[in-house]
């Protein structure tokens, strides 16, 4: 007898439960295994086999709650009968690596390390993401962050970017401060929109439920119940490093990713990245994730442009 526990992230539980359960026991019937019901958790036990056949059933789901708003018993039996008959599910869903669901589909790791990621993120409190660009580290963080955010394990989404000059100078930009720091947050705008309705992020940003903020104003805060991301943590100085994490409060998480490939900052052996990598990495609850070029999740060009830098780099 084996058993399974999956955690719904990011939608109402009572749409895949259905009312009474009803949903849940149409499986029961249809399977020969047990489910349990509890909050957003779903423990399925059985044969593995028959395990399996039910996850792949509660993937697709999602996914059929995710493009319509809801899932009905006809869509349900459709779902069964495909499983029953052998059919593969397209996609092969499975929840445990589901990351996050939104209107255009899935979030998951999509590597080996963007996998030990995420899974690091649910174990330690600050987690490091070190690798290239393309890689995935900002994109899954954000997704990581509003999928805690949904299921109510965090009050706020804090995303921060040092603002740092790669060869422009702010002073020589049009418009007053808020406008020059606007364009390094884009990246950070840019993934929220992917995952949330922009209406939604606009409401949100105003209640100040989500901050979207260059580093320097984190200085003198305390961060309660907050989900934390620092994004291209190399352009920190070693004291603005040492200032976000101890920004960090009661009931708080964070991720810190950055490129130590690409310091913007003047002496690079100043990165705070650098440092923390150096100095941190036996704590227990902080942990290192490295990502390489086989990672890269952008346009094809891109690993073979990382590759392509990193050997003129060697010679």
């Amino acid at each position: 007898m084996a058993s399974k526990v999956i955690e719904l992230k990011g939608v109402n539980p009572f749409l895949v439960f259905g009312v009474n359960d009803v949903f849940l026991k149409l499986i029961e019937e249809k399977f020969p295994l047990k489910i349990f019901a509890r909050g957003n958790k779903i423990t399925l036990e059985g044969e593995d086999k028959h395990i399996q056949q039910v996850d792949r059933i509660l993937g697709e789901m999602l996914l059929t709650i995710n493009q319509k708003g809801f899932v009905n018993e006809n869509d349900l039996r459709a779902l069964i009968n495909v499983e029953i008959s052998g059919e593969k599910l397209k996609g092969e869903i499975t929840l445990d690596t589901v990351i996050l669901f939104t209107k255009n589909g899935t979030i998951k790791p999509r590597s080996p390390n963007q996998e030990r990621y995420y899974r690091s993120t649910l174990k330690n409190d600050i987690v490091f993401g070190i690798g290239p660009a393309g890689t995935g580290k900002t994109y899954l963080a954000v997704a990581i962050a509003v999928a805690a955010f949904r299921n109510h394990e965090f009050k706020r989404i804090i995303l921060t970017r040092p603002a740092v000059e790669a060869g422009e100078s702010l002073g020589y930009l049009p418009g007053d401060l808020k406008e020059k720091i606007e364009p390094y947050l884009a990246p950070l705008y840019d993934a929220l929109h992917d995952m949330l309705p922009m209406e939604k992020v606009k409401s949100l940003t105003e209640q100040h439920i989500i901050e979207i903020l260059p580093l320097a104003y984190m200085r003198g805060r305390t961060l309660n119940s907050a989900f934390v991301i620092l994004d291209e943590a190399q352009n920190t100085t070693s004291m603005q490093m040492k200032m976000f994490l101890t920004r960090i409060g009661v009931n708080s998480k964070a991720i810190i990713t950055g490129d130590i490939t690409q310091i913007d900052i003047p002496n690079k052996q100043n990165s705070g990245l650098i440092e923390a990598k150096n100095i941190l990495s036996n704590i227990d609850g902080i942990d290192f994730i490295y990502f390489d070029e086989g990672d890269v999740v952008r346009h094809k060009l891109v690993k073979d442009i990382i590759i392509a830098y990193n050997g003129k780099n060697e010679d």
